[in-house]
């Protein structure tokens, strides 16, 4: 599986691989110890970031999901569930962003 990793990302872990080695590593750790599997952790990710309103997060929560065998469904139904602790408004944009990733790039009009 290639990782789509963000450009800033990159940067960083070329300037300070021993730094960004302990993140992925302790990444890994927190992904594995525990009774998830990768596809629930990956739901839960999804859930995080858009409390969180990180874009990016959830569209790289969304990718990790799909390649864990998450349906568009499972998804979405994680976004519908955070509509009453912040708000539908807020739900709307996340799910808008899972979309962004689900659906690709907005097609223009024929």
């Amino acid at each position: 599986m290639e990782k789509k990793l963000p450009s800033a990302y990159r940067r960083f872990a070329s300037d300070h691989p021993r730094i960004a080695e302990a993140y992925e590593r302790l990444s890994d750790a927190s992904l594995t110890e525990g009774p998830l599997d990768r596809k629930q952790a990956e739901l839960v990710k999804i859930g995080i970031a858009l409390g969180a309103r990180i874009e990016g997060a959830v569209h790289a929560h969304v990718r990790r999901a799909r390649e864990a065998g998450a349906s568009a469904d499972e998804i979405r139904h994680a976004v519908r569930l955070a509509l009453t602790t912040i708000g539908f408004p807020s739900m709307m944009a996340a799910l808008a962003w899972v979309n962004d990733v689900l659906e690709g790039p907005a097609r223009s009009p024929a």
